[in-house]
């Protein structure tokens, strides 16, 4: 049985892995082998210097990213796992041209991603029952959008850190 999100971890879990850098890091190693820490800027040169330390900080910190001092960036078991989901979920994008005919890859993952979103939680924010999908291309897309979704299930069980809604900064005294 799978524990469904709530709401605020749904959208925590969704904005972290739609990120674009962060999609772009993963996805790179995973095609091309590990990346020394100092080559980034330029196998990544379509991202900032601050995207790329955000993306890499994010990474490390949910642990799908690991170096040894002096040593290249390289996926851990779970990085490998969410490259896996992401290639399965530009597969469907692409299959449904979802959300068009022509989408960059990033932006296919992002907007599935954000499709599935809602199916991760049991309730919507304001309390009442989620809502039902977007209209799908077709019925067929609709029942292949199963796979990715499973896998995103499996991959957020596997790594709950991802859902953990981060604590809001306490307001300054006046």
């Amino acid at each position: 049985m799978t524990t469904l999100l709530t709401p605020a971890e749904a959208r925590t879990a969704v904005e972290l892995l739609a990120s674009r850098p962060l999609i772009r890091l993963i996805t790179e190693i995973d095609d091309n082998g590990p990346i020394p820490p100092r080559r980034l800027a330029s196998t990544l040169p379509d991202l900032s210097a601050h995207q790329l330390r955000r993306a890499g900080e994010a990474a490390r910190t949910y642990h799908l990213v690991q170096a040894e001092p002096g040593a290249n960036l390289e996926l851990t078991a779970s990085g490998a796992e969410l490259a896996d989901l992401y290639d399965a979920t530009a597969r469907w994008s692409r299959h449904h041209a979802y959300p068009a005919a022509v989408s960059e890859f990033s932006t296919r993952i992002g907007h599935v991603l954000d499709l599935l979103a809602p199916s991760l939680t049991n309730r919507h924010t304001d309390g009442l029952p989620r809502p039902a999908a977007p209209l799908l291309p077709s019925g067929e897309a609709e029942l292949e959008l199963a796979r990715p979704r499973s896998l995103l299930l499996q991959w957020l069980a596997a790594n709950p850190q991802v859902t953990q809604v981060p604590e809001a900064e306490p307001e300054p005294a006046a």
